[in-house]
């Protein structure tokens, strides 16, 4: 059968011989199963089974829904002889080898849309903590200080800020940023002519000469790995205070760190990590590397845990995405 792949007999085998049936190997909000069982799919809750044993009945579905808890590689692919499609809620692809699904004929999802919003609004919520020492005012008061002239804000009206990529998260954080009057330059080295009422599109030599502040919304892709390094960093005219919300692999942490010392970066906000790749889970904290315990350490950086796209509203989101665009290519 697997051979079939490609063949329009292959949807016409399948059709007649086996029911459409989804895996969710992580739980999707419950939006999601309603909308494809009422057209007509079987949906089935995997979320404990290892990737091996995930692989042993794969064959017996049509689709999976999942986040990252499992890598879609060669071999998972491969046991999956009647994948139609592999849904994934949220963003990131680093865990899933698009490439040969694509060379399978198996078309990969993603719902950037559901999540738009609300990494939005969690840029825009970092960056006016930085400028006003929320964190540090808040540490400060309940251990009893009253610092007010070392706690004085810098204004967001005026500024220049410089967002790096204008996919759905970047054109989101630039409407919920225009209303504090200030200039957007957005660069997007994947589209052309994407400028808009909220954004001038922009050379990334225009934003070094004039931004103020600068915030990533790129996807991780090779060519992406420590897209801001220390060349990026210096090429900067102003000092600049820098958002990260994409992932923490296109931010080399040790150049941000050496920045942060020099004044270079006045103030990070990140919601991604670099060394979050590894697995917080699998890494003792104490092992990972000297410039983590800067970070933790430094009171100009704002940390959050991956959370920028974790809102209730987008877990909703994600579930009516995907479940449209399944049903869009699949449902009749």
């Amino acid at each position: 059968m697997f051979l079939f792949r490609n063949e329009k007999v292959r949807a016409a085998i399948i059709s007649k011989t086996m029911q459409k049936k989804i895996l969710f190997i992580n739980a999707a909000h419950p939006i999601m199963s309603k909308t494809l069982t009422e057209a007509g799919f079987i949906c089935e809750l995997d979320e404990k089974s290892t990737k091996g044993e995930i692989e042993k009945k794969l064959s017996d579905y049509q689709g999976v829904v999942m986040r990252s808890r499992i890598s879609v590689d060669k071999q998972f692919i491969d046991a999956g002889r009647h994948l139609d499609f592999i849904a994934r809620e949220g963003v990131g692809l680093e865990h899933i080898d698009t490439d040969y699904a694509e060379e399978c004929g198996i078309t990969v999802f993603i719902s950037p849309e559901g999540s738009r919003d609300t990494v939005g609004e969690h840029a825009v919520g970092m960056l006016l903590n930085l400028l006003n020492h929320i964190n540090r005012a808040d540490r400060q008061v309940r251990n009893g200080e009253w610092l007010r002239e070392e706690n004085r804000a810098t204004e967001l009206k005026g500024k220049t800020i410089g967002i790096i990529g204008y996919g759905n998260m970047g054109t989101s954080f630039a409407r919920k940023i225009s209303g504090f009057e200030v200039k957007c330059l957005v660069y997007d080295k994947y589209k052309e002519n994407y400028g808009d009422e909220y954004a001038e599109e922009s050379t990334l030599r225009r934003i070094f000469a004039e931004a103020d502040i600068v915030t990533l919304h790129i996807p991780y892709e090779e060519d992406n790995h420590h897209f801001v390094n220390a060349g990026f960093l210096r090429a900067f005219t102003k000092n600049i205070y820098l958002i990260n919300t994409a992932r923490g692999l296109v931010l080399e942490t040790q150049a941000l760190t050496d920045a942060l010392k020099s004044g270079k970066v006045l103030g990070a906000g990140l919601d991604v990590l670099e060394y979050e790749e590894s697995s917080f889970s699998e890494v003792k904290f104490a092992d990972l590397p000297e410039p983590f315990h800067y970070l933790i350490e430094a009171e100009n950086v704002v940390l959050a845990p991956h959370i920028a796209g974790w809102s209730f509203e987008s877990k909703e989101k994600h579930g009516r995405v995907l479940a449209g665009k399944i049903l869009e290519m699949f449902g009749g």
